[in-house]
């Protein structure tokens, strides 16, 4: 290669020493190794991840895989960028450099100290918390320490008085964090550490609200005995402290995330779904589905349809009077998941109610299921949506008034398959 300057495709030249020699692109976090040899984090980790033991240029054996950050060249290049940006060249952010272990470390053992005086310990579950935060790899690093093992028992250490601030700084960093099946287990198995769970659901602080409601959805998410999964459901507190959490403003978006999760997974619970709709779920599902983001949408279309199997759920949706128009308006617009709950969803719908089967075809269903068969989504949602066509055949509009139209001769077809 040239030794001081590549061409790019945009007309601009990159220095020769900006590029990674693993990559060959613009380095964003220049660090050096033991050879003396400088790459890009990502590409270095990369290339010792794989089990490489030598240096990628000298070939020379790495006897340390200490990556020390090159601070005078990420500047170079920053300078760089903004000297090019006329090219339209970003400026590369300056990099947050990963978490020390042995800080890691320490910082765990002054948290897990019950002699350390509370504010220090308070410190340290911050100073975790903003590490966690930076980075996957800073909470893959966390994770390996045991985190979850000492954050556990201190989150529940006070559940017959008020939480303390170092019991909700706890719960803040444990809910970055998968719980293991067993540990799951043995907190949906303690009734107490339920209802102190349920309690901070009406915590006066919002963040503590969420972080009760996620792990709440881990737990339950990570639990296989049904039984237990059905005790935690069979209380009226956390469904209707979850559903005060779906009611908050989105300019809290974590709130509606934390909530519609914790929601759905509760209402996999066939017992209870009962106690969901009686808390209010269903108007608040419908009110906020235009706030949630995609996956989000799809989690919440999927509740919908959970609670719509049940008669009081068809009847709470049936009496809103946006439901059966956002079902409809829904199908094809999201994503192949979300249309298939918005027609199960439907189908219940109209399955019990004659009057949603007439607001469904005013709000255009028909030309929806149509288009939907004819479409490359799931067989289920193809089949419900046959289901819902052939529900809704003394609905449509006469055949005369449709004359020679492509479309009604294509519902034929479908019905008839």
């Amino acid at each position: 290669m040239p030794g001081s300057l590549e061409p790019l495709d945009l007309g601009i030249q990159i220095p020769y020493h900006f590029r990674c020699p693993i990559s060959l692109e613009l380095m964003r976090d220049p660090v050096t190794v033991c050879t003396g040899q400088t790459y890009d984090r990502a590409s270095i980790e990369a290339w010792v991840a794989t089990g490489n033991t030598t240096c990628p240029v000298t070939r020379a054996p790495l006897t340390d895989f200490t990556l020390i950050p090159n601070h005078t060249l990420r500047r170079l290049i920053q300078d760089w960028c903004v000297a090019n940006r006329a090219f339209g060249i970003e400026r590369i952010p300056t990099p947050k450099q990963p978490a020390d272990p042995t800080l890691v470390r320490s910082l765990l053992n002054q948290v897990s100290s019950e002699s350390a005086p509370s504010q220090s310990r308070l410190s340290a579950l911050r100073r975790l918390r903003a590490l966690a935060r930076d980075s996957d790899k800073n909470r893959s690093l966390i994770g390996s320490h045991n985190v979850r093992e000492i954050l556990l028992p201190i989150v529940f250490s006070e559940l017959n008085s008020d939480s303390s601030e170092l019991n909700c700084e706890s719960l803040a960093l444990l809910v970055m964090f998968p719980l293991a099946e067993p540990e799951c287990t043995s907190v949906a198995s303690d009734p107490d550490k339920i209802r102190y769970l349920s309690r901070l659901l009406f915590h006066t602080s919002m963040d503590v609200r969420v972080n009760s409601a996620a792990l709440i959805e881990i737990v339950v998410a990570g639990t296989r005995s049904s039984e237990l999964r059905s005790q935690i459901s069979c209380i009226d507190e956390i469904y209707e402290g979850i559903i005060d959490i779906l009611k908050n403003p989105i300019a809290y978006p974590r709130a509606l995330k934390i909530g519609i999760k914790a929601l759905f997974a509760l209402c996999l619970v066939k017992e209870t779904r009962e106690k969901a709709v009686t808390a209010g779920a269903p108007e608040i599902l419908i009110d906020r589905l235009a706030d949630f983001e995609k996956c989000d949408v799809e989690r919440a279309l999927a509740t919908i349809e959970l609670l719509c199997r049940i008669p009081a759920g068809c009847e709470a949706f049936a009496g809103h009077a946006l439901t059966v128009p956002l079902l409809v308006k829904i199908i094809l617009k999201v994503s192949d998941r979300a249309t298939e709950y918005a027609a199960g969803a439907l189908l219940s719908l109209c399955s019990e109610s004659e009057q949603s089967q007439g607001e469904a075809v005013a709000a255009g269903v028909l030309t929806q299921l149509l288009l939907l068969v004819q479409s490359d989504c799931t067989v289920r949602a193809k089949k419900k949506a046959q289901l819902l066509l052939k529900l809704l055949r003394d609905s449509w509009p006469q055949q005369d008034s449709l004359g020679n139209s492509d479309d009604f001769a294509c519902c034929d077809v479908v019905v008839d398959s």
